[in-house]
């Protein structure tokens, strides 16, 4: 399942790394191009959404085994408030992960790094097994974007207390 997917190249990826027997669910606030691919369906929704989670469930068929969320707010240049507003949309995208993903299942999610970075940081590392920063090659050097690499997610029945 990839959150906040236009214009939609993971779709693209997930699509071909799943094969012809997998499926993959795109969800945007905005619509997506159709993509040739028989086994990617897509959903206009907005991550913030509280009922988003039962229309993935919905549309799914069962959990995910994977959550991509390379969300990010349209950015206005104040950091503060852009980072404030993407760091929503990252822990709007782990909750709708808490619902949809299946137990042992991985997350890859965007986040931009500063002050507000290691409360969602904390969150993350008590939901999975194992938790990676990652910063691609391609970032900027002066970016603060980076993501996390989320593996073995716990169910709440399996967190640490």
């Amino acid at each position: 399942m990839d959150l906040g997917a236009a214009p939609g190249g993971w779709l693209q990826v997930a699509s071909e790394r799943v094969g012809a027997s997998g499926r993959v669910l795109g969800v945007d606030v905005r619509p997506i191009e159709r993509l040739s691919a028989s086994n990617v369906s897509t959903i206009i929704g907005d991550i913030e959404d509280p009922e988003l989670a039962q229309m993935i469930l919905s549309s799914l068929a069962g959990k995910a085994d994977v959550v991509l969320s390379d969300a990010s707010p349209n950015l206005t240049g104040i950091w503060e408030l852009d980072q404030a507003r993407q760091l929503g949309l990252a822990s709007s995208s782990v909750r709708i992960a808490s619902e949809v993903l299946r137990a042992g299942g991985a997350m890859i999610l965007k986040a931009f790094q500063g002050s507000l970075f290691n409360d969602l940081l904390s969150t993350i590392r008590g939901s999975f097994r194992d938790v990676d920063l990652l910063r691609p090659g391609a970032t900027r050097k002066r970016s603060s974007e980076i993501y996390l690499v989320c593996r073995g997610y716990l169910s709440a029945a399996r967190r640490p207390i």
